[in-house]
């Protein structure tokens, strides 16, 4: 899971926000939690739509390189840095796992129910528990 830095900024009450490394991916909000819980939402779709696209991804900055760009520096005086999570696509790759047949076999089951694959809810419940900590 990557984070990407997120200003937010708050005036008459609303909440904006935007991606420095993602120009025009922005959203508001009402509060800041829910700007935030939107932030992540457009910038996962705004990422969907580059990878579609085949738009390339741009190489992530830290705090410190986004503070130094001349260009943000309006942005960033008065602004909320936030760290947003975001899962980026990435290339699939075949892994060999040992596990309990019957766990297994619950897996599969469950991944039915849900019409996905072995691997796609294995994926799903690692990504989950990433973000749990």
């Amino acid at each position: 899971m990557a984070h990407v830095y997120a200003f937010i900024h708050v005036e008459k009450g609303v909440y904006g926000i935007s991606f420095p490394d993602f120009p025009g991916c922005i959203s508001t909000a009402d509060s800041l939690d829910d700007v935030l819980r939107r932030g992540e939402q457009a910038l996962a779709f705004h990422i969907d739509g580059m990878a579609e696209d085949g738009a390339a991804l741009p190489v992530l900055r830290n705090a410190e390189e986004i503070r130094a760009d001349a260009a943000l520096q309006e942005e960033w005086t008065g602004a909320i840095v936030a760290s947003v999570p975001v899962r980026l696509p990435g290339k699939a790759m075949r892994i060999n796992i040992t596990m309990d047949e019957h766990l297994v076999a619950a897996i599969d089951r469950a991944a039915e129910s849900r019409r996905e694959s072995r691997s796609a809810f294995l994926a799903r419940a690692a990504e989950r528990r990433l973000v749990e900590g």
